[in-house]
């Protein structure tokens, strides 16, 4: 029996329960994909499966609903791969340790994959059951979404005969989404020179942070690790003798960090005077962040003296200028759609490989020439700091469609059965919507999902009656 056996509806989260059990993590979905293809062949389906493993199953129409339009259900197979430090699962071979609590499926110490696997286990439920009343259905299962959407990019549409799309990568019930950004990841490449060095080895950690997703919740204002101890280290250098061994920060260009560590060096007397440093800045930089990230700390902890390699002088002053230099977070709001963010990035990851230093960026934009402006904005000061960027995973934004039935029915159907009007919104982070209305003519597309938080964190949690709830909606929805 699985740990999730007793719950409704038993379809969905047997599945759920099964997709956790196998590896996925963006870069890593073959074996998931290659679940889903004998899933398909097991049931005597159509199944397609790409080089990029993108899986594409459909079944014919039940009864009565042949000539009904065909419906796809889309989601993505893999999922952002976070956990806990002292967490000794490998992602690349382990599966999920899963736990209830009240109403909400999380995963130990590691991130669940309710985002997006909420969505694979609801299309095979329903593939599995020959008692639901539907139209030709066509599940399309992508890859690398967390990644740049490169699945969806490589996606063979003309195995595909339907033109109305039902997403189901949302994480809040009772919101229809109807737009969204697009986006790019830039990739920033520091090369430096090392020196050999003596002084005081330390490690300066900034953590306690929220942490989250770089589009979802970038509109929260919460801390980035990475460029908070940017700053600490900024602060250091004014009025400080030291020099940096090594940087770390973040797993994933599209979570907004929660920690990252330092190893520097002590030059010269200079413990006193950089604890005082550190000190004044963590009050300062408290301060502003304690309401988004009440737990935020920065912490020096010193390992005693030693020789060692370190950044050369003019190379960690490129590094410095781009930690805080760039911008970070929110760049401009929507002013056709009150509270929407409109442009934004996000430094999700900061690492030393050898002798470069890579930042990671996701940029999100629902408007192309301001996301095209910002690229070149970093890319003019990445110029002049010796270092050099590449984009990668461009996608475009998924524009609102004014006449769309699919819309008009899922609105009417949600007020039907729970008494209420769902929300009808755009939101900042990156759909797959975009791309397919790229590829498939007059594409009529709605995105929704159950009540998911913590995304992208290993606070994530999926509420149980929420799956329930929707699953009873997507029902009516093909039964309609």
């Amino acid at each position: 029996m699985g740990i999730l056996s007793e719950l409704k509806p038993a379809g969905v989260w047997k599945y759920f329960e099964e997709l956790c059990g196998i590896p996925h993590g963006s870069g890593n979905e073959k074996a998931i994909s290659d679940y889903c293809v004998e899933f398909a062949r097991k049931r005597g389906l159509f199944v397609h499966q790409d080089a990029a493993w993108n899986v594409v199953i459909a079944k014919e129409a039940s009864a009565e609903y042949e000539d009904k339009e065909p419906l796809i259900l889309q989601g993505h197979l893999d999922m952002v791969c976070e956990k806990k430090q002292d967490c000794g699962i490998d992602f690349e071979k382990d599966g999920l340790c899963l736990g209830i609590d009240g109403d909400y499926v999380y995963a130990e110490g590691t991130t669940l994959g309710g985002d997006d696997g909420i969505a694979v286990a609801f299309a095979l439920a329903i593939l599995d059951d020959d008692s639901i009343p539907h139209p030709r259905l066509e599940a399309v299962f992508t890859t690398s979404e967390e990644v740049g959407m490169n699945g969806a990019s490589a996606l063979d549409t003309s195995v595909l005969k339907g033109h109305t799309v039902l997403n189901l990568d949302s994480e809040e019930e009772g919101v229809l989404l109807t737009g969204c950004a697009g986006g790019c990841s830039a990739g920033i490449r520091l090369p430096f020179q090392r020196e050999k060095k003596k002084g005081i080895k330390a490690t300066l950690t900034v953590n306690g942070l929220k942490g989250g997703h770089s589009g979802a919740e970038i509109d929260k204002g919460r801390g980035n690790a990475n460029r908070l101890l940017g700053t600490v280290l900024a602060d250091l250098h004014k009025d400080a003798s030291y020099a940096l061994i090594h940087i770390s920060g973040g797993q994933k260009d599209n979570a907004i960090p929660r920690e990252c560590h330092a190893e520097i060096l002590l030059l010269e007397d200079q413990l006193q005077n950089v604890e005082k440093i550190c000190a004044t800045s963590y009050e300062r930089l408290k301060q502003e962040y304690k309401v988004t990230d009440p737990e935020f700390s920065v912490q020096l902890r010193t390992e005693g003296a030693q020789e060692t390699w370190v950044f050369a002088k003019k190379d960690l002053e490129h590094a410095l200028t781009l930690l805080t230099a760039l911008p970070n977070g929110i760049v401009c709001m929507s002013e056709d759609i009150p509270g929407l963010v409109q442009t934004s990035l996000n430094l999700g990851v900061i690492k030393t490989e050898d002798q470069t230093l890579l930042l990671r960026y996701s940029i999100r934009s629902s408007v192309s020439t301001e996301k095209e402006s910002l690229v070149e904005q970093i890319r003019q000061v990445v110029g002049q700091e010796e270092a050099m960027m590449e984009i990668n995973g461009d996608y475009p934004a998924w524009e609102y469609r004014k006449d769309s039935p699919l819309r008009d029915d899922c609105i009417r159907i949600y007020k039907e059965l729970f008494g209420t009007e769902p929300r009808v919104e755009a939101i900042h982070a990156g759909l797959e919507c975009g791309i397919l209305a790229s590829k498939i003519p007059n594409l009529d597309c709605i995105s929704m999902g159950p009540d998911m938080i913590g995304i992208h964190t290993t606070e994530e949690r999926l509420s149980i009656s929420s799956v329930e709830r929707m699953w009873n909606y997507i029902l009516e929805i093909l039964k309609r």
